[in-house]
């Protein structure tokens, strides 16, 4: 047998066998065919498909048509720098249905880092990282910056992350991540949640970290299998790429919802209000804190840039979640 007939073929990239045997001893065969099939379908699509009709991310000429007039403008350098100066921001959480062992404890939360497209933010990033204190490291997605195509930047940006992160690391993938990116993240120290839960102990009490595949672009999601082994009783948190499934994560009684996704828009008119979501969802659910029927909900505006490397009135950001519980 030939080298090529040895080996899968996905679009300008392949995966050998032995990944492809690794991905599905991870993942289960199914699972893992039925998720590289998608993405031989559809990752470079521009019109349809996903939970929205037009990819923005997908279309390079999109991306080179917005840096064109930015450029044109003037203003292109003044929204590369916005797009490194990443803050961060306290979000407290206050619950009666906390175990009491949990009262304090502090989740840090980063999304959307792109960080193969992103390397004044990825920079700003690695100094925010010394220092902090926190007991779990969440993070939400979308670590490539192209949407389709190589991705060893990504997972070395990742990489040089990691000896910060003082914290277990639980995780989930975007619209912009190939599946074949879980068994090298995980490499990396990081436990990625493919429709999973990961149950943390403290005291003889727990809380159930929950993460869905990609719900956005490849509609992976299944909070079915994901929430399988979290009792209805018990504190429980979904990480999901995009805010877009709040409806069901609601009524599938997580008690917090963490996601990202929109970048607040990451171009906005003054004030912050974004001048096009890509998401199917109202408004008030695309950057900071919401609640939805009970559910505490957080969407991160990402701590870098998609499309084109820039911020206008909506500066990057990495969360810390303190909860509580509710006197």
């Amino acid at each position: 047998m030939s080298s090529h007939s040895r080996r899968l073929i996905l679009d300008d990239s392949t995966l050998s066998d032995p990944d492809l045997l690794r991905l599905e001893q991870r993942l289960g065969r199914l699972h893992a065919r039925q998720r590289l099939g998608v993405e031989k379908d559809h990752e470079a699509q521009v019109f349809g498909y996903g939970r929205n009709f037009f990819h923005m991310e997908n279309s390079r000429l999109f991306a080179l048509a917005v840096e064109y007039t930015l450029k044109l403008t003037g203003v292109y350098w003044f929204g590369a720098r916005n797009a490194g100066r990443i803050r961060l921001r306290r979000n407290i959480v206050r619950s009666d249905q906390l175990p009491a062992a949990f009262d304090g404890y502090t989740i840090l939360h980063l999304s959307d880092l792109h960080g193969d497209m992103n390397a004044r933010a990825m920079a700003r990033l690695t100094e925010m990282l010394d220092g902090l204190t926190y007991d779990l490291c969440v993070l939400t997605g979308d670590y490539r910056g192209p949407s389709h195509g190589p991705y060893a930047a990504a997972i070395r940006s990742v990489a040089a992350l990691m000896p910060l992160i003082k914290a277990p690391a639980l995780a989930v993938l975007g619209n912009h991540d190939t599946v074949r990116m879980v068994p090298e993240l995980e490499d990396l120290g990081i436990r990625m949640l493919m429709n999973e839960s990961e149950a943390i102990e403290r005291d003889g009490t727990r809380i159930h970290i929950v993460g869905v595949d990609d719900p956005h672009f490849y509609r992976a999601e299944n909070i079915e299998k994901a929430a399988a082994n979290v009792p209805h009783d018990e504190f429980s948190i979904l990480l999901a790429h995009t805010p877009e499934i709040y409806k069901q994560a609601a009524h599938a009684e997580f008690n917090m919802m963490l996601s990202g996704h929109t970048h607040g828009g990451q171009i906005c008119l003054p004030g912050g209000v974004p001048i096009a979501l890509d998401s199917s969802m109202p408004r008030r659910y695309a950057r900071g804190a919401w609640k939805h029927h009970g559910m505490d909900g957080y969407t991160s505006v990402g701590a870098g840039t998609s499309v084109v490397p820039v911020r206008f009135n909506c500066p990057p950001e990495i969360t810390l979640h303190r909860l509580e519980v509710a006197r």
